[in-house]
């Protein structure tokens, strides 16, 4: 898409009128809506809506479209964001010593699936500087353990800060993020096998392999406080059967990772996810 377009993400009290009001301030504005879609939680009796339209020919400039909106927001006690599609994100991956998932996005990214900028890469190992450098993308090695998490989270938030970091991406960072750290950099999105809470630890797919499971998946969420029990985005499962190996169901899961990942973070950038409590509506 050639012309710049902006996106409202709007949660609500569900009610009546809601559509049109949100319309008519488009229209009424100039503005020509070329996607629109909408769901309604009844349990939770919430208006859920994604609306994106064309800032060509539209007659607010952008920096008086937030206040303009609020004004018609605040009275219906909605929570909303707005984007703009020219806005070109920039994306800090974390790692430790998988590269599957970070390959994959640079990738991605270089064959412009998603628009994004990757200008950091941070690891608490080293094995992976080659790739940064293979990339050119700047390097950042934070060893943590327990004694220095405290103080590494620092600098994490520094260089984030630094690099004018949107979004970070842990691409298989086998290290807790802290709550603290979350608090202040809320933006995380995380990857990890579908087997949580049935095999949790290191080595799953050897237990999984033991228990002879039928099925394996991959999971993409925002990170909170509540380790890997965060807003999901993205999953899927591909069957396996008792011809599989351990490194068959390895291959199969990391393939997955890599998709699921994917993903996650292209409708992460496209401005199509709503967070609503600790569930998300994924517009298509």
């Amino acid at each position: 898409m050639t012309n710049p377009t902006a996106t409202l993400l709007i949660s609500c009290p569900d009610q009546r009128g809601l559509v049109a009001k949100f319309a008519n301030f488009i229209y009424s504005n100039g503005g020509n809506i070329i996607h629109a879609d909408q769901h309604t939680d009844f349990a939770a009796e919430l208006f859920l809506t994604r609306i994106e339209w064309q800032l060509d020919g539209f007659n607010l400039p952008r920096e008086f479209i937030a206040p303009a909106f609020n004004a018609i927001a605040q009275p219906l006690g909605a929570k909303w964001e707005l984007r703009f599609s020219d806005t070109v994100p920039r994306i800090a991956i974390w790692v430790s010593r998988q590269d599957h998932c970070l390959f994959d996005l640079i990738w991605r990214q270089r064959a412009k699936e998603f628009i994004a900028e990757i200008p950091l890469i941070i690891s608490n190992h080293s094995n992976l500087k080659v790739v940064a450098e293979q990339f050119n993308i700047d390097f950042q090695h934070i060893p943590i353990n327990k004694d220095n998490k405290a103080e590494q989270e620092i600098q994490q938030l520094e260089l984030l800060c630094q690099y004018k970091i949107d979004l970070v991406v842990l691409a298989k960072y086998m290290q807790i993020v802290s709550a603290d750290f979350i608090n202040q950099f809320p933006q995380i999105i995380n990857i990890h096998h579908s087997f949580l809470p049935a095999f949790i630890g290191a080595n799953p797919y050897h237990r999984a392999f033991e228990r002879g499971v039928k099925i394996i998946g991959a999971t993409a969420h925002y990170a909170t406080a509540d380790l890997d029990a965060g807003p999901i985005i993205e999953q899927d499962v591909v069957r396996v059967s008792h011809r599989d190996e351990v490194d068959d169901l390895v291959r199969k899961g990391k393939d997955l990772e890599r998709v699921v990942l994917a993903r996650a973070v292209r409708s992460h950038l496209q401005n199509r996810v709503l967070v609503y409590g600790n569930r998300t509506v994924v517009f298509e």
